[in-house]
Formats: structure tokens, C-alpha cells, sequence
């Protein structure tokens, strides 16, 4: 009988016994498991695993090598009775360039002339060498061929815009601008005559029926050219059309007639503080434009006129304290790609204030041309929590201006500050008349000169009483400005900044800015959480874009806010009601939500005594003696704040919202009477010279990197 076989002696009949050759299965080497309970790495865990700081220990080696070369070069070639060179420090030496720059600076090069500081605004561009005392300014404009002018677009609608009869007919100019408005307008000067009667000033009960009486019956004096001694040189345009140039910019691109054959258009890349997304319809437009503005203001104004030696030079770029990351990121790349320069560092525009104005600590208040940024600064580094940008400036100040003096039947009654001689004459009227010394106000006569291309100068004369002081005084009730088109094309071609792992937006926030939103629009947590109908933020500009009517005292809303218990923050202090501001600990995750999902769809606009205030509150978060620090240097900087008068009334102002720090209450002036319009960019030429300056991103790096360097080379929490 035969016996079972096993399975092996069936394999090995049926040839499918598994035989071992002793061969490894593959050639890849095998990876033992790891112990989850012990294990450790190194990965970028030490300086010389990250390149940027690799970088930097190499240049102080290398630079130590050549000074010990050099010193024991000069020892051996010294005589035996010379006295030996002292020794260098080393550390005076730590502001040369790496070595795509070309080695050591050294002479005048060390102190500024191989860098470009760059300081762009909604309105001008502040430009020069960091060697320079003063940067030059430049309009930050430019006119291409276009089909028409501005002034001739949307059917030729002026600016202010007026609003019409049935018949198409304007009315009277009492009503020119809607019922709103007059009624404001009417409540401001009411509140002013009480105001001025309290403290004992004098005032007439006609004047407003003098001004208008005045201005409703005189007529224009006509000067003619030869005998204009302040004639204005316009831009020439050739007499073929394909001879033009496709641009001007700058002061000659304001310069060139309406009436222009061809016709140019202005385009201003960035308004607010922002993209202008709205006068352009691709992205790759938008940022030409920017390149074009600045890189004929570096070959004209500084005279560099090769950009093959641009990469012999830094470039310290200015921006905006609460920024957008996609603008610096894009800035980088134009810097770096477009225009060569060796290497790039940023500032931010409240840091680079107390650098040129010397001050270690101190509450910044920028008011520019479109835009005031406010932020407190302590030893050398902007508070978080204390940012706040709002959308407002000069400009909103002379628009509102020209409308009041409308509204009082000004003579030139056909101003439009969409042609360009209108916007130029705008500017000056206001520079020149406006204050905010109740002092000056009675009944004054004033008079301008209106010029125009192929027409003779004509001189007009007119009357004003209190339109100087309560055009500027809407920096404290900005709802008198006009905000209708500010939100206007908002997230067309550049979305927002968002995370690479979750898709969240990572733009910076503050605390101080969320306070804003929510007080503007209290409802705004509510609607935070609440999608739209067809998912586009878009959909909600529309109901958001303009701001609520401000309470009476708004700051009294935001102080019950503040003064809200919670499980960490700190109670009030006792006293004079200081709110307790929301600080880092504080901050819970739903108010970040808030400030990223509605930073776009609600304008904001609130008084800046008010806003002063709460970035103060927010950057001392609770502590009196930071409170009393900030709000003693409160330093007032930009060309919108240059209204005579101005400090002594926000001082005011502010001693009227908090009168238990009435005493230490104090308005600052740049010193060394520095003009307050170049103190950022003055910041930004010391901050170029620094020596040991570590946040220069080098050609090399980026290369390798690219904006990523961001995160090792900003100052502040990238």
C-alpha cells in the first residue's frame, strides 16, 4: 500500500517547489522599522540645515578669513620699527553685500549710495539712493493710448458727481448732491458755530449769505497767455499719432492735455492702499504698469540708466503695515527678476517712521493721499495687534471740500476732477486754503488762477467762511466723505493669500482691525457665518460697501465691547473706564474668521480719534503705563495730516474721548523739521545703511527658494 505523500514531495512532482537561490528579492536597500517609543531627528533643527542662515555664517567666516589674510599681509610688510595696524572690529563690518553684489562695500558705498529705497503710494512715489537727504517725488501715474481720456468716459460724468433732474437739467446747487448730504453738511456747521460760541469766538449769523451771494454774482477775469507769468509747460505730443510714445509717466503724464491727439489715458496701479483692480482688465497689465512707473523714475530721477548695473545695488522696499502677501510676493519677484537688483530687503511703513524720526516707541498715525495706517511701535517692532489701515486721505478731503464750495455756489461751477488741470487745481485750492484753526474762520476772500492747455488763464475770486475747517474735520466723521466707489472691482484679477495645506486665508490680521469691522457693522459675526446665494463675495460689496451711520459716541459701543468679562482676559482697570483690549490670549479663533472673511466686503471707515484709541488699547492690552507711553508719542506723519491746525485739534479730540489721560495726551512732530511726507522714506534710506542688517535676501537664495525666504528674512511674523 502506498503511503500519503506530502504536499511538499506533490510540489516538488508537480514543479512548483519554492527553491531559495540565496538572492535577494531587490537591490533597494531595506529600511528598518522605527522605534515609535524612541526616536529623534535633526532635520532642520540646526542653523546650517537652512540655507538663508547657512548663508550668512559663510559671508562672516569668509569676511573673517580676508581680514586675517589681509592683517597678516600688512604685518609682514610692515618695517621692524612701524607701530602694527590696530585691530578692526569685526563688527562694523556686517552691513557689506553677499557675493552676488560683488564683495565688501566700502568708502561712500557704505554709506548708502549702492542701495534704492522705494517707497510707493496710492498718489506719489518717494524714490532716491539711501546716500540722498530727500527723496524725489514722483506721481505714481501712467498714461497710455486709449480710445478716450478719463474725463470723457462714462458719457462725460464729472467728479464730484452731480446729480440731474427728469429733464436731464441739474438743479440748484443746494442739491446738487442729494438731501444726505446737505443735511450733514448743515448739522456740521451748526455744531461748529456752537463750538466757537463756547469758547467766545465771534460769529457773524450771515455769513453764509454773504459767501453765497458773493459767489453767485462774480465772474472770471481773463488773463491771456503772454501775460501769464506762471504759464504751465504741458507735455508736447508729437504731431503724427504713430510717432506718440505708447506712455508718459509721471509728472508728465498729468501734464499731457485732455484734448490730446491721440487721446492717453491715466491709469493709477494702486489706489487705497490696494490693487486697482478696477480700471484694468488682466493682472499682467496691473503689475506692468507698477514696473514701468518705477523703473523710469530709477533711470530718470537717480540716473541709472543700465539695468545691467542694477545688480551692483540693494533696493529697500516700503510697505504697508497690515499688508497683503500676495503684493509682497509679487514686489519680490519684480525686484528680484524684472529689475536684477543684488539683493531685496522690506520694511514696514510705521517701523520705517521712527527710524527716520529717531524715536523708540511711539503710536504712528500715517495719513496719506487714499489711506490712514495707524500702528504702535515698541523697540524697534510693530505691535501685531495694534494695526489699523483705514480708506480714507487727502484726497476723500478734497473731494469733499469741492463739493462744499459747490454747494455754496462756487464760481467754477464746471469743475471736474477727472480732467487733469481740475485735479492739479483741486490740490492747490485745498493746500492752500484749508485749516483747522477756528481762529481763521470768518467770512475770506480768496481767489485762484485756472489754467488749461490751448486756453487763456482766467482768474476767479471767491468767498469762504467755515467749508476750510469742516472739509478736513471729516478725518473725525467720515461719513460725510464719499465712499460709494471705494469697494468697487475688489478681488477681480488678485484673490486673497491662502494657506498651501487647509486653503484658509493667511493674510495678517489684527485684533485692532477686527475691533473696526465690528464696530462699523455690528451684525458682521452673524453674516460672517451666512453664504450668499450664489457663493461671490462680490454678491455682498453691494449691501456692505457703505458703512453704517456712526453712532453718537462710537467709542462708548466699543468700550462696552472691550469691557466684556472672559474666562482669560484681564478685568478693566479702575479709574477712567479704560476697555481691556483683546490681546494675543484673547483673541478666539471666530474674530480671525471675522476679520479674513469680511476684510473685503466691509469698508473700513470710522473717526480717527477713535481709531487712534482702540490700536492704542489693543497695543498696550491693558497695561496703564504702555497706555500712557503711546498715547505721549503719538507722532502724526503724511501729506494728508499737513493742514495748519491739525495736531492741536486731534489733540483735542483725543483729550475728549479720554479725559483721565488728558495729561499725557501729547501730538508729536517728526523732528529736525523733516517734512512729514518723506519720514517713512527717510526711515527706510537709515534702515538700508544699518550695519548687521540680516533680513537682505540675496539672488542666490531666492533662486533656490523663492518667496519662501520670506519667512526667514522679514522682521516681523511672516
Amino acid at each position: 500500500m502506498v503511503g500519503k505523500k506530502s504536499g511538499k514531495a506533490l510540489l516538488r512532482e508537480e514543479g512548483l517547489e519554492r527553491t531559495d537561490n540565496n538572492m535577494d528579492l531587490t537591490t533597494w536597500p531595506q529600511v528598518n522599522m522605527i522605534n515609535q517609543k524612541n526616536y529623534y531627528t535633526e532635520y532642520l533643527k540646526r542653523d546650517d540645515q537652512i540655507l538663508p542662515l547657512r548663508l550668512q555664517q559663510d559671508e562672516r567666516r569668509h569676511r573673517m578669513t580676508t581680514h586675517a589674510k589681509d592683517r597678516d599681509r600688512a604685518l609682514a610688510q610692515a618695517r621692524p620699527n612701524e607701530i602694527p595696524p590696530p585691530e578692526a572690529d569685526m563688527d562694523i563690518d556686517d552691513d557689506v553685500g553677499v557675493d552676488e553684489i560683488g564683495g565688501a562695500l566700502s568708502g561712500q558705498d557704505a554709506l548708502g549710495s549702492k542701495v534704492v529705497v522705494i517707497h510707493p503710494g496710492s498718489q506719489n512715489l518717494r524714490i532716491g539712493l539711501a546716500s540722498d537727504a530727500l527723496p524725489k517725488t514722483v506721481p505714481m501715474v501712467i498714461a497710455r493710448k486709449w480710445k478716450c481720456c478719463e474725463s470723457e468716459e462714462d458719457g462725460g460724468e464729472r467728479k464730484p458727481k452731480r446729480q440731474k433732474l427728469h429733464d436731464g437739467s441739474l438743479p440748484d446747487p443746494d442739491k446738487l448732491f442729494g438731501q444726505e448730504f446737505a443735511s450733514q453738511y448743515a448739522t456740521m456747521s451748526a455744531d461748529l458755530k456752537v463750538h466757537m460760541r463756547l469758547h467766545k469766538r465771534r460769529v457773524l449769523p450771515n455769513s453764509k449769505e454773504l459767501v453765497v451771494n458773493y459767489n453767485r454774482r462774480t465772474s472770471p477775469e481773463t488773463i491771456s497767455e503772454h501775460n501769464d507769468p506762471l504759464r504751465i509747460e504741458w507735455t508736447e505730443i508729437p504731431a503724427k499719432s504713430q510717432d506718440a510714445p505708447d506712455f508718459f509717466t509721471g509728472k508728465e503724464a498729468l501734464r499731457i492735455p485732455d484734448s490730446s491727439n491721440p487721446r492717453y489715458k491715466l491709469f493709477w496701479p494702486l489706489q487705497r492702499g490696494w490693487y486697482n483692480e478696477h480700471c484694468y482688465s488682466n493682472k499682467t497689465l496691473l503689475l506692468e504698469d507698477i514696473a514701468i512707473i518705477i523703473e523710469e523714475a530709477i533711470k530718470q530721477q537717480l540716473n541709472l540708466r543700465k539695468k545691467k548695473d542694477w545688480a551692483q545695488y540693494g533696493c529697500v522696499f516700503v510697505i504697508p503695515d497690515l499688508y497683503e502677501r500676495q503684493y509682497v510676493v509679487q514686489m519680490l519677484e519684480l525686484l528680484m527678476r524684472n529689475f536684477g537688483f543684488g539683493r531685496v530687503c522690506f520694511i514696514q511703513e510705521s517701523l520705517a517712521a521712527t527710524f527716520g524720526a529717531g524715536y523708540t516707541s511711539a503710536c504712528v498715525v500715517d495719513i496719506g493721499a487714499q489711506k490712514t495706517s495707524i500702528c504702535c511701535v515698541e523697540e524697534g517692532m510693530c505691535i501685531e495687534n495694534s494695526r489699523i489701515n483705514l480708506k480714507y486721505g487727502g484726497a476723500d478731503v478734497t473731494d469733499t471740500f469741492i463739493r462744499m464750495m459747490l454747494f455754496d455756489y462756487f464760481p467754477y461751477a464746471d469743475i471736474n476732477l477727472r480732467r487733469r488741470y481740475d485735479f492739479l487745481l483741486a490740490e492747490e485750492i485745498k493746500i492752500k486754503f484749508c485749516t483747522m484753526n477756528e481762529n481763521d474762520i470768518s467770512v475770506q476772500f480768496c481767489d485762484f488762477h485756472l489754467r488749461a492747455s490751448g486756453q487763456d488763464t482766467r482768474q476767479y475770486s471767491f468767498k469762504t467762511y467755515d467749508e476750510v475747517l469742516l472739509a478736513p474735520s471729516g478725518y473725525f466723521q467720515p461719513s460725510i466723505f464719499d465712499h460709494s466707489d471705494k469697494l468697487r472691482g475688489r478681488r477681480k484679477l488678485v484673490g486673497p493669500s491662502e494657506d498651501l495645506y487647509d486653503g484658509s486665508p493667511n493674510d495678517p490680521i489684527s485684533s485692532a482691525q477686527s475691533a473696526v469691522l465690528q464696530l462699523i457693522n455690528p451684525l458682521s459675526s452673524k453674516n460672517s457665518h451666512e453664504p450668499s446665494a450664489n457663493g461671490d463675495a462680490a454678491t455682498n460689496n453691494q449691501a456692505l460697501s457703505t458703512p453704517i451711520r456712526q453712532l453718537p459716541n462710537p467709542f462708548h459701543r466699543f468700550t462696552e465691547f472691550e469691557n466684556t468679562p472672559s474666562a482669560v482676559g484681564s478685568p478693566a482697570p479702575e479709574g477712567d473706564g479704560t476697555p481691556a483690549p483683546i490681546g494675543e490670549g484673547t483673541v478666539n479663533s471666530s474674530l480671525k474668521t471675522l476679520a479674513s472673511s469680511l476684510r473685503d466686503d466691509i469698508l473700513p471707515v470710522i473717526g480717527l480719534d477713535t481709531a487712534i484709541l482702540t490700536s492704542v488699547l489693543h497695543g498696550a492690552r491693558s497695561d496703564e503705563r504702555k497706555t500712557r507711553d503711546f498715547l505721549g508719542g503719538v507722532m502724526v506723519i503724511g501729506g494728508g495730516s499737513q493742514v495748519p491746525g491739525f495736531y492741536v485739534y486731534l489733540e483735542e479730540k483725543l483729550k475728549e474721548l479720554r479725559p483721565g489721560f488728558a495729561k499725557d495726551i501729547m501730538i508729536g512732530v517728526p523732528p529736525r523739521e523733516l517734512d512729514p511726507q518723506v519720514v517713512v522714506w527717510k526711515g527706510g534710506s537709515v534702515f538700508g545703511k544699518l550695519r548687521g542688517n540680516d533680513s537682505w535676501i540675496g539672488q542666490l537664495e531666492y533662486d533656490r527658494l523663492g518667496s519662501r525666504l520670506l519667512a526667514y528674512k522679514c522682521m516681523w511674523a511672516w
